[in-house]
């Protein structure tokens, strides 16, 4: 049995985290909070012109997520276990991806004034893969907004994604290479990642099943 009070599951668009998430939180027991994505009334506008709508998409999630993850430090929840499928410091990626200068300095200053009244996980876990995967994988699950996603702005997503993860330090971290894994479809896939939780790192440990 895992025991996190709370754990969180992240990757780029299309990696399988909010199915991960799903999985563990059944397994755990425990309480899932899905990311509000199609929630967002500006993301279709945004994957069609990303410089007109970049803004108003970012500081839409940014408050969004903070509204959820505050929430955590109210009542029972944070403390009957949690799987969560995004952190708030991710917002920062996309927001030094997207936004121009001064939109940038705007969004800082608002990020700073939020981030430290939500709680941080015990455990992170990454799911890393390479574009061809990503896109795939979006093709596949088919939400109509995402379709018009270029390959240059998965590939931007990737290495902006791997950049922010070696250098993340503010919990233990696990990073799993996902490309040849299937936690839904292969049972000992997700066996295998559950051993590999069931002993979390104290800083950053990186797993590849190719290696097991």
């Amino acid at each position: 049995m895992l025991e996190f009070e709370y754990l969180a599951i992240e990757g780029v668009i299309g990696v399988g985290k909010t199915s991960l998430a799903k999985l563990l939180a059944q397994r755990m027991g425990a309480k899932l909070i899905l990311e509000e994505v199609e929630e967002n009334p500006f993301l279709e506008g945004f994957y069609s012109d990303a410089e007109r709508y970049a803004f108003q998409t970012q500081i839409f999630f940014l408050l969004s997520r903070y509204r959820q993850l505050s929430n955590l430090f109210q009542g029972e929840l944070f403390h009957r276990g949690m799987v969560c499928d995004y952190i708030l410091a991710k917002d920062k990626i996309f927001a030094y991806l997207n936004l121009n200068d001064d939109e940038l300095s705007l969004y800082n200053r608002l990020y700073a004034l939020l981030e430290n009244k939500v709680p941080l996980p015990d455990l992170v876990v990454y799911l890393q893969a390479g574009t061809d995967f990503l896109l795939k994988r979006i093709k596949e699950r088919g939400r109509p907004f995402e379709q018009a996603i270029s390959r240059s702005y998965i590939d931007s997503l990737c290495q902006a994604y791997n950049h922010f993860f070696f250098h993340y330090d503010q919990t233990p971290l696990l990073i799993v290479q996902t490309e040849g894994l299937d936690f839904i479809e292969r049972a000992e896939d997700l066996e295998w990642l559950l051993k590999e939780l069931a002993n979390p790192p104290g800083g950053t440990r990186y797993v590849n099943p190719k290696g097991r």
